[in-house]
């Protein structure tokens, strides 16, 4: 098999999907189609894929202004292409593994600061 580099989309979409809907956001080489991209998400994760959903995404043109000559240069971004991976149920990827770690010791924290709260305001009313 190609030595395919999968460059997981962090994003709040992405996030979303993945906490809703058990599908994470790969963006992957224009080349590649989804048979490839669900053996190298089976063979790198060692998880099951059920769908794979891709979709080729064309390059925003882009204008910049040159400060000395008052030219402005045109140009355009790379296309890519994104796939969408739906996992088998109770399998998940270590993606987003961070950021939930931060999200668990906000509510930590939070729950916390209310006990605290709430046990003043008793205190008080005594």
């Amino acid at each position: 098999m190609k030595n395919i580099n999968l460059k997981p989309r962090i994003s709040e979409k992405a996030y979303g999907l993945s906490q809703t809907s058990n599908t994470y956001v790969f963006d992957v080489p224009l080349s590649t189609n989804k048979q490839t991209i669900s053996e190298i998400v089976t063979e790198q994760f060692e998880v099951g894929v059920m769908s794979v959903r891709t979709t080729n995404i064309k390059g925003k043109s882009k204008t910049t202004y040159l400060n000395k000559r008052g030219k402005h240069v045109k140009g355009s971004r790379s296309d890519f292409k994104k796939a969408y991976v739906t996992l088998t149920k109770g399998a998940s990827l270590p993606i987003f593994a961070a950021e939930e770690e931060a999200e668990d010791k906000a509510k930590k924290a939070e729950k916390k600061t209310k006990t605290k709260r709430f046990g003043r305001a008793k205190k008080d009313t005594e």
